[in-house]
């Protein structure tokens, strides 16, 4: 060793212990190759317990409550049943601002807030509270009032604000086909299964259930004797039920059709239609029940379709302490056996959460390649040599090995922030990689041998790689208790304290590994 000088700062005591540490791993190269190689693996495994979450749910205070009555109902009894749970929410001490929406959803006042279509049987109630633990805790008084009759005509629904891309139901499933009574058969085996499972909650169909219609069936023997035809029946029922505009009035700066209709007590008693009298075609007037018949048949209140093919969504909320995609996957191997015994021309696709999350994913992967090769051009630039750029790359994706047991000791899930705090982290064990090499090749120009530039170059950046560890670990702990970069942050903490790892112990073992570096005789005085 040299006395004095810039070199004499790294022949203290630690200084020699970081540098038995690293001759040992250089040394048992293969061992530590090995050893990393089989923890990437065992990271790789781990990463199937740890939670799967999308984005993580807002800390906003607004509780969101759902209101639905069966499809085809009456806007005046959706009011009184939204009345009813609104009179309910007044009373609690949580509430601050309760504010109702009946026959649409609310203004969009969140941005990945999606209001829902103008629906007569609709209702929401927008519930301000003071912070998240009331609204928590009247979310969950909510759901037990519900159950226990509250609103017993309607699916009342408690749910809160959600980072990310809206989507209506956290779990969902799609059944689409050509035929419309197969697909609701198949998709009431798909809710039956999901009903049935104690992770799901308030599962229902977008379609919901069948409503009896009036049908009108015409005697066109006794029309045509009338001189009557289907259109003119039609037309006047039309009048008569529904109203047609016969006029239009200015109202300020806008334009009000004028509707003749009859009687609200009349049109609206279904017993009375066979009543109403029409005008023959000379100006007799006829009786509705002489020219035909009503009869009550159940159909579909709504009909969706999905790129042209009926397609019924079944969706539904999940049990509190679970993640959405966790779920979806547990749900769709559940529906393996209606799945494989599918018709032709029919299909089972996973919606929910999952799905918005799989557009996410899909909108990065176009920038990986061009990423990538950015990344190769910087780092040849650097290196100036294929097989230490093989190196770098090579040590990219071993954050994983820090990452998975802080996530599950912190029992954070593993969500889009989280992967890119994984894409970051990447970047920074290369950043680490590049200083070694860069090190290494100062140390093997002044002179040293390849295997002392190896361990002296560990030992010189030691000090500068722990701190700046260090430094960022620090950094990234205030993140910690944030909702939406809390998943960021502790993946960054965990893959940094790994990294350092790797770059201290296992990135000498690789380097010498690569280069075929064979450690001094023995006496040799290192």
């Amino acid at each position: 060793p040299v006395e004095g000088g810039h070199a004499a700062i790294y022949q203290t005591p630690r200084y020699n212990q970081v540098r038995g540490i690293i001759a040992w791993a250089v040394r048992r190269k293969k061992l530590v190759a090995g050893a990393t190689f089989g923890a990437f693996l065992v990271a790789g495994v781990g990463m199937g317990p740890v939670k799967k979450q999308f984005f993580p749910t807002s800390d906003r205070p607004e509780l969101l409550v759902e209101v639905q009555m069966p499809k085809g109902t009456a806007i005046g009894q959706t009011s009184e049943a939204a009345r009813q749970v609104e009179t309910w929410l007044r009373k609690q001490p949580e509430s601050r601002i309760v504010t109702t929406y009946v026959g649409q959803g609310a203004p969009r006042f969140y941005v990945p807030l999606s209001p829902e279509l103008p629906d007569p049987s609709f209702a929401k109630i927008i519930v301000r509270t003071a912070k998240e633990a009331d609204r928590d805790a009247l979310k969950l008084r909510l759901r037990q009032a519900a159950a226990n009759g509250l609103a017993p005509a309607a699916r009342v629904r408690a749910t809160q604000l959600v980072f990310g891309p809206p989507s209506p139901f956290p779990v969902a499933f799609r059944v689409n086909g050509p035929d419309l009574a197969t697909v609701r058969s198949i998709a009431a085996q798909v809710q039956a299964v999901m009903q049935a499972d104690p992770m799901m909650r308030t599962v229902n169909a977008d379609w919901g259930e069948r409503v009896p219609a009036l049908h009108f069936v015409l005697d066109q023997d006794r029309l045509q004797a009338l001189g009557l035809t289907s259109g003119d029946v039609a037309n006047q029922l039309q009048f008569l039920l529904t109203g047609v505009t016969v006029s239009q009035a200015r109202e300020d700066i806008r334009t009000v059709d004028v509707v003749a209709r009859s009687a609200g007590g009349e049109r609206l008693d279904p017993a009375r239609i066979g009543d109403y009298t029409l005008v023959g075609a000379h100006g007799e007037r006829i009786p509705v029940s002489q020219i035909g018949k009503i009869e009550v048949r159940m159909e579909d209140p709504i009909l969706q379709r999905r790129d042209r093919v009926p397609t019924i969504t079944v969706r539904g909320d999940i049990a509190d302490g679970l993640q959405p995609p966790d779920v979806s996957t547990a749900m769709l191997a559940k529906l393996q056996p209606i799945i494989k015994s599918l018709p032709a021309g029919y299909r089972i696709d996973m919606a929910g959460s999952i799905e918005e999350a799989a557009k996410a994913n899909a909108a990065l992967a176009p920038i990986f390649p061009i990423m990538i090769v950015l990344m190769m051009i910087v780092i040849i630039l650097q290196v100036r040599s294929l097989s230490a750029m093989w190196i770098v790359l090579l040590t990219a994706p071993l954050g994983v090995i820090g990452v998975v047991p802080t996530l599950l000791i912190t029992g954070t899930p593993f969500g889009f922030n989280a992967i890119l705090g994984l894409i970051a982290l990447a970047g920074i064990l290369m950043r680490n990689t590049l200083i070694l090499i860069g090190q290494i090749r100062d140390n093997q120009n002044a002179g040293m041998s390849p295997y002392d530039s190896v361990v002296e170059a560990t030992v010189q950046r030691s000090r500068p790689v722990i701190l700046t560890a260090l430094a960022a670990v620090l950094a990234f702990v205030p993140l910690i208790s944030s909702v939406f970069w809390g998943s960021m942050a502790i993946t960054l903490i965990g893959g940094t304290l790994g990294g350092t790892v790797l770059t201290l112990v296992f990135l000498p073992a690789l380097y010498a590994l690569w280069f075929r570096i064979m450690p001094p005789a023995a006496g040799h005085r290192e």
